[in-house]
Parts: structure tokens; sequence; C-alpha cells
């Protein structure tokens, strides 16, 4: 674990074991998500399709959607 200070004009530095975790270098772009009170930083996909594709199969139980599509 490492700390980090939030300098006068509002900028931090990423520890070198969270770039390399991460994958990524000066000019690269991240995302910030806030979600109550705690803060994610991830890199930005280059493509959002291929980053979130099937993502969503694993939160229901399987048959669920059909089951579900079924009832309207």
């Amino acid at each position: 674990m490492s700390y980090i200070k939030l300098s006068s004009k509002n900028q931090i530095v990423l520890p070198r074991e969270a770039r390399e975790a991460m994958n990524v270098k000066g000019g690269d772009s991240l995302l910030v998500v806030v979600k109550g009170g705690i803060t994610l930083l991830m890199p930005k996909p280059k493509k959002y399709v291929e980053a979130l594709l099937g993502r969503g199969k694993s939160i229901y139980p399987k048959d669920y959607l059909k089951k579900e599509r079924g009832s309207w």
C-alpha cells in the first residue's frame, strides 16, 4: 500500500507499482469512477465494445434472461 498527497494544484503522482499494474505511462488517459466513498482509477480502454463484451453474463444466473423475456 502507498500513500499519495494531493498537490496545491489538485494533482497526484501515481506510484510506480500502480502504473506498472495498470500498464500505463505518461500521457495515457485514465477513467475515474466514484461510487460512494470509493474512487477507482482504471486505464481508459482503447475500444469500449471490447472492454465491455460479455460483462453482463456473469451477473445473472443461467437462463435468467431467457425466463424473464418469456414472461413478457
